[in-house]
């Protein structure tokens, strides 16, 4: 693919109303992984700023909500259209911005585009039911699905464009205005994103963006108006997000962190090449970076030596550097604070005692990119359960290998642990597959799949401390979380 021209910013600014506007806050300098260098700027809103923007979203509910669904679904239909033709322009920004190489970006364009396909079925996926006398001879009785009013998320910098569409083309298309607040670390390609929509025929305040930091956020939390949040991020924070909304009568959907496990069981080991490729992709595409990233690879019996020497001798000749260059197998981690917090895991792990087989820290990158944020493929061996390299989300290239006796034990350390958001398993069993399947406590679980990332109609699951709420976003459940039901029974005399 030839390389796209990028327009850059030199202010990332709000969009309310289908204006652009200046956030009224301070400003924060957005900057390249790859290189250090700052290549933008990002305005600061202030609660006021937050609350203008819920005010015109407010205004346009009345108007959109009685907008028929097959019209409120044309704009979709053109996004998508528009989306397809600046693909590459898309791709390219996310790199840029997020520092994720450019077929992993390729690969987050098309799943948001996926999920602008199924929000365009809205008149299918919002249909209500009925029953002819089903109260009573000559009562009809009726379900069906209305809007609420102003919805919004706070979304996280691993997928800046992906995550949004989650939500924000399934609450529109169901009547409800949205605000997004995205990450103030890579908000570029939203920023293109926004200059699409404004071309595709949404009513003025139905499709909005604020730019900001926590203010902006707890703004968002406590506006009565708000109906609902949706939340991509860490654990710790998707409680906050949940208790504080909930609190004040919202419905919240927050995806919380991970660690999730890989399991290798013997009958695999035939299989290694593909296996292990797999496992590898999983565990270091996105450098690591993905709330579906493997970060515990356990062996079963002797499956472990054969794995360790094709997961080793793969993992050390991936290339490090700039994702913008196709070659390149791991682009940098989002931030400075981000590749520091990352050694200083590393540093624990050799601590605590168990053994680093491939040391990740200081990767030889020169040229432009020795500035960058780069964090190199990391393995551990001989990991126990009680290491904090078994129990906390690192989110970066760092893998954690264990040996373990028996899929049961496997699975015992996987229900274990906190979270529940992602487990795979390669086998050649239907049996373990299944077994696994059945008694592993987790929402999104892979055979042989490495990434276990639902389509966009089936939603991203999750348990534990992985997931705070009870409907999750894409597909049907977004389609319920954007809607309330009402029951009406009728009878002509």
């Amino acid at each position: 693919m030839t390389k796209a021209h990028l327009d850059v910013p030199a202010l990332v600014r709000n969009y309310v109303g289908g204006h652009w506007t200046d956030p009224s806050g301070g400003r924060a300098q957005i900057t390249n992984p790859a290189t250090g260098h700052a290549i933008s700027e990002i305005g600061i809103s202030t609660p006021a700023d937050v609350a203008h923007a819920v005010e015109v979203a407010q205004a346009a509910f009345p108007a959109w909500r009685a907008t028929p669904p097959v019209e409120r679904a044309r704009p979709l239909f053109r996004l998508k259209h528009l989306m397809e033709a600046h693909f590459e322009e898309l791709a390219q920004l996310i790199t840029l911005d997020h520092g994720k190489t450019i077929d992993d970006a390729r690969g987050e364009v098309r799943r948001a585009i996926e999920n602008v396909e199924v929000a365009c079925g809205i008149p299918t996926l919002m249909m209500g039911y009925g029953l002819e006398d089903g109260a009573a001879r000559g009562i009809d009785e009726h379900m069906i699905r209305q809007p609420l009013g102003v919805f919004a998320a706070v979304v996280p910098f691993n997928f800046p464009l992906m995550v949004p569409f989650w939500f924000w083309p399934y609450a529109v298309a169901c009547g409800n205005p949205y605000i997004i607040k995205p990450s103030e670390q890579d908000p570029l390609v939203l920023v293109r994103i926004f200059e699409l929509i404004d071309q595709c025929g949404f009513p003025s305040g139905v499709v909005n963006m604020v730019q900001g930091q926590r203010d902006a956020v707890d703004a968002l939390l406590d506006d009565p108006r708000i109906q609902g949040i949706s939340f991509v991020g860490s654990s710790p924070v998707a409680k906050y997000i949940y208790s504080r909304a909930s609190a004040n009568g919202k419905r919240v959907q927050a995806q919380g962190g991970a660690k999730n496990a890989l399991v290798v069981m013997p009958d695999a080991v035939p299989l290694v090449t593909p296996a292990i490729t797999n496992i590898i992709g999983s565990c270091f595409g996105a450098a690591g970076q993905r709330c579906l990233a493997g970060s515990i690879l356990l062996t079963v019996g002797d499956a472990h030596d054969k794995a360790m020497d094709g997961l080793l001798s793969i993992s050390r000749n991936l290339k490090v550097g700039d994702g913008a260059d196709p070659a390149i197998d791991v682009g940098p981690v989002i931030s400075g604070a981000s590749r520091d917090r990352i050694f200083k895991a590393i540093d624990a792990g050799v601590a605590s005692g168990a053994h680093l087989v491939l040391d990740g820290r200081h990767p030889s990158v020169a040229g432009p990119n020795a500035g960058g944020y780069f964090v190199g493929p990391t393995i551990f061996d001989g990991v126990k359960p009680d290491n904090a390299l078994a129990e906390t989300e690192i989110f970066g290239p760092v893998l954690s290998v264990a040996n373990v006796p028996t899929l049961d034990a496997a699975i015992d350390w996987i229900n274990a642990s906190p979270f529940g958001n992602a487990a795979s398993l390669y086998t050649g069993s239907g049996k373990a597959a299944r077994d696994f399947r059945f008694k592993v406590v987790a929402g999104n679980i892979g055979i042989n799949v490495g990434v276990a990332a639902a389509m966009a109609f089936f939603p991203f699951a999750g348990m534990k401390q992985s997931f705070f709420g009870t409907l999750h976003g894409q597909g049907r459940d977004a389609v319920e979380f954007f809607t309330d039901k009402k029951v009406y029974i009728e009878r002509w005399f």
